[in-house]
């Protein structure tokens, strides 16, 4: 059996870098205020996560005054193209 692409099985995309912007907030300003690690939220941030806890996908919500809708988005096809920057 072939390994497993990281990127393979979802398509979803995560415009964390676009909200932290829009609102002039660094990755490790939102990792500290979620109570998370930096690394956790770059795995997010740069569309290789495999999940996300609810209660982490609150934090953030929470802290960049934003819905989950503004946080992630389902593109057809996106699993086939790998991860992309929002």
């Amino acid at each position: 059996m072939a390994p497993a692409d990281d990127h393979e099985g979802h398509d979803i995309e995560v415009h964390l870098d676009r909200l932290l912007s829009e609102r002039g907030m660094t990755l490790t300003e939102l990792a500290n205020r979620v109570g998370v690690t930096n690394v956790n939220l770059s795995v997010l941030k740069n569309g290789r996560a495999k999940a996300i806890r609810f209660t982490t996908l609150t934090r953030i919500c929470e802290v960049l005054q934003c819905q989950p809708g503004d946080l992630l988005s389902h593109r057809p096809g996106a699993s086939s193209e790998g991860p992309r920057k929002s």
